[in-house]
């Protein structure tokens, strides 16, 4: 029989390897280029991208509701699928690269554009420090 000691309590946090190394099961390093970004780096881009996009926004649309969020998207697919990286990310040196499949980056970057827009699949994270939409879509943010 199963006791409460064998599944440990949800307040111990997710079962994890203490020697685990994040962005391993990606076939990522442990450290330097290429190996998983921070946490705190993926945010800040967020922040940044999306004040570029109501910036151009308020400038040439009078600040649309829809303009910011058709802004956001372009900027987000056309950036990633040419250059790998949004504004925002070349800024703090991190980009999105394709870990897995052989599917174009224009298609990549759509769905994980789509899949961050439903905001709960970035709000949830994978053991290598990879929210839903990156698993979507076959992509890792790394360091540059």
């Amino acid at each position: 029989m199963i006791e409460r000691k064998d599944l440990g309590s949800w307040m111990e946090g997710v079962p994890s390897e203490p020697d685990y190394v994040k962005g391993s099961s990606l076939g990522l390093p442990a450290a330097g280029p290429g190996s998983v970004a921070p946490f705190w780096r993926r945010p800040v881009t967020l922040v940044l991208d999306w004040g570029l996009c109501m910036l151009v926004s308020a400038l040439a649309f009078h600040s649309d509701p829809l303009a910011n969020l058709l802004l956001f998207v372009l900027v987000n697919v056309l950036f990633l699928s040419f250059f790998g990286a949004t504004p925002g990310q070349f800024l703090l040196r991190v980009r999105v690269l394709p870990v897995r499949g052989r599917t174009p980056m224009v298609l990549r970057a759509l769905v994980r554009t789509g899949a961050m827009l439903l905001l709960l699949p970035a709000c949830v994270w994978t053991k290598d420090r990879q929210p839903l939409h990156d698993t979507a879509a076959g992509t890792a943010v790394v360091t540059i």
